[in-house]
């Protein structure tokens, strides 16, 4: 922490009082339905200083301690605010920037470790951990006509190409040092405008103290981290992408925090934002300290977390992380290690009422933005409506299509035909819930090696597999999301240490998957086929999903009106199929109009020359079919054309 002497010498004068926080907002606060916790609780500037508010309820003493009074342990005490738990105190001459902690006495005055503000807005710069008092943002928004847009979006019938990335990795500057959130904003948003993405999902930036948690452990849920700039740099970084047409969500951490001693654990000598009982308490997966989401205050704090980012810094919505490890109270658990529920089941009736609390809230507050799962069990109704029973997100991930696509890829082509089953066994649930197909950076580390390592086969084969399936997930029911590095096909797992290999360009295989990427991005937008219906199962059908023998697999998308159809065909083998018939619904010319073998993309260039002709062949339960030379490890798209 930050001790200058040449702050000793400030007028820090105190005033304290009951009534520095109007009681009604301690009753919304207390009671869970606070909104705007952020707006009455932390540091909050005055016309003669800053007011400090925390809520602390077993502490017998509170103080505020910063480089505005020399870090003294007993300068500036606060004073309780009735019987709410709150202690507040204004504090003369206190301006923007300086830093400050907590200096909390237990119940029986024991001294705790100085705590950093859980309301902070601004934080220092790791590995010091102070809180900072916040500067009033100078910036001018320019995204109004967006927001007046996203209102009236329907998500699940546009469009969502999401291209997710982690802020302190994609690029580096000099020195491999981090790129201000300015910086990474002039540099990304014209890539990812070039290559047709709608959104960029940053992994979480959350204040949090250890940079191999990627931002997974936070403990500042109002605080962009420092290490990418200050708060205005993030919200020019929101402001710019907004201007160009893309879109930008948060991964949010509200399932645990870390126990850094300067953090949330036992804040004023209890228990408060966690559960007392380590089978409630305690992440073993993670050592991470969980929320006790039954508790008033804990889900104002919450719920205020998700409206800050929202409404402060108008970000198009939040990806919830680890849904499933607050749904099940068993969780990662053995026999013994958890505690039923009050009707004796695993599911944990708070977190859930937490969710939909929040979800609820969230779209009453700021209507148009998107709330994703990450919940990777079969949680019945997760995109449900709250007031039909489910959770009311408006997308999850689809794990199961993950693991089994990812699965099915990774094996030797000659084995594919055993495992047929793993590519079709998705569509069975497929309309199920409001789908997210995700290739994210959970795939890409820890031994699981790149997308592109992944690929069975030498180095023209490994290219083509993944070229066939990034084709083949563009065309599957759900939208898309792609982690960074998997668009030029990095080679290597990612590091969050170091950028990105952008040297790979150089070689024209990976410019090949770039351009993949980018036709894909561009065709999908083009046709309403390929996401309009994505949640409905009138805009899919199988042609052929039994050719497991030559690893083969065909199917239709089609638009509301009926007006696009889109058939896709995937050879998962290395073999040339030539005079391959399917059977198509209607007469007349199908425009191939991708094709993963293309030479464009790196590919040997076999293909149909552009288009078939239907013929009054009847095949597959269709009075018409078009005959197809299918290209090695590829998937093709052909467009039916009006006549």
């Amino acid at each position: 922490m930050n001790d200058p002497d040449s702050n000793r010498h400030l007028p820090t004068d105190t005033q304290t009082g009951q009534h520095l926080i109007a009681p009604d907002d301690l009753y919304l606060f207390a009671r869970g339905e606070h909104e705007c916790v952020f707006d009455v609780l932390g540091a909050h500037l005055t016309e003669n200083g800053t007011r400090f508010a925390v809520w602390a309820p077993n502490a017998s003493a509170v103080f505020v301690c910063g480089d505005f009074n020399g870090w003294c342990p007993d300068a500036h005490a606060l004073s309780p605010q009735g019987d709410s738990g709150v202690w507040a105190g204004e504090i003369y001459g206190v301006v923007a920037g300086m830093h400050y902690k907590y200096r909390i006495l237990s119940a029986d005055g024991t001294v705790m470790p100085l705590k950093a503000d859980p309301y902070a807005r601004e934080s220092q710069y790791r590995p010091d951990t102070a809180s900072m008092v916040p500067h009033v943002s100078a910036h001018r928004w320019s995204d109004a006509s967006w927001l007046a847009t996203r209102q009236h979006t329907a998500h699940y019938q546009q469009p969502l190409l999401i291209y997710e990335l982690h802020a302190g990795s994609w690029r580096r500057g000099p020195d491999n040092q981090f790129l201000n959130y300015r910086d990474l904003a002039d540099q990304l948003i014209p890539y990812v405008v070039d290559l047709g993405f709608t959104h960029i999902q940053l992994m979480p930036i959350t204040e949090y103290p250890f940079d191999g948690s990627w931002g997974y452990q936070p403990t500042g849920l109002f605080s962009p981290t420092r290490r990418f700039g200050a708060p205005d740099d993030l919200r020019y970084l929101i402001d710019l992408a907004h201007q160009h047409g893309i879109g930008v969500l948060l991964d949010w951490v509200p399932a645990h925090f870390p126990a850094d001693d300067h953090s949330l654990k036992r804040f004023d000598g209890t228990c408060l934002y966690e559960h007392e009982d380590p089978r409630k308490g305690f992440h073993p997966d993670w050592n991470t300290l969980i929320y006790n989401f039954g508790r008033g205050e804990v889900i104002s704090y919450l719920l205020s977390s998700a409206v800050y980012w929202l409404q402060e810094f108008h970000f198009d919505g939040l990806r919830v992380d680890a849904v499933a490890s607050m749904l099940y109270l068993n969780y990662s658990r053995k026999d013994g290690e958890w505690l039923p529920n009050k009707d004796g089941g695993v599911e944990n009736l708070e977190a859930i009422e937490l969710l939909q609390t929040i979800n609820r809230r969230v779209h009453g507050r700021v209507p148009g933005v998107m709330m994703i799962a990450e919940e990777s069990t079969a949680w019945p109704g997760v995109t449900q409506l709250t007031s039909q029973g489910g959770l009311g997100f408006g997308f999850k991930w689809n794990m199961g299509w993950m693991n089994d696509t990812l699965r099915y890829v990774s094996r030797d082509p000659v084995h594919r035909q055993y495992h047929h089953h793993d590519i079709r066994f998705g569509l069975s649930y497929a309309f199920s819930e409001q789908f997210i197909l995700p290739l994210s950076h959970d795939e890409v580390v820890h031994g699981k090696r790149a997308l592109l390592e992944k690929m069975p086969g030498d180095d023209w084969q490994k290219f083509a597999n993944l070229r066939a399936t990034l084709a083949l997930m563009w065309a599957h029911p759900g939208k898309k999301l792609l982690f960074m590095g998997a668009e030029i096909a990095q080679r290597q797992e990612w590091n969050h240490d170091k950028a990105l290999d952008w040297h790979l360009l150089e070689h024209a295989s990976h410019r090949g998957i770039q351009t993949l990427v980018r036709d894909l991005n561009k065709t999908l937008r083009a046709h309403s086929a390929l996401y309009e219906l994505d949640a409905h199962p009138d805009g899919f059908s199988w042609i052929d999903a039994d050719a497991e023998h030559q690893s083969v697999f065909v199917f239709i998308r089609r638009n509301h009106a009926r007006t696009d159809t889109l058939i896709a065909v995937s050879n998962f083998t290395p073999a040339v199929h030539n005079g391959w018939r399917i059977g198509v619904p209607a007469a007349g010319r199908y425009a191939e109009i991708l094709n993963t073998d293309s030479h464009f993309y790196g590919g040997s260039g076999t293909g149909n020359l552009g288009e078939v002709t239907a013929e009054a062949v009847a095949s597959h339960g269709y009075d018409w079919s078009v005959v197809l030379t299918l290209p090695p490890l590829g998937t093709l798209w052909l467009c039916h054309q009006a006549t």
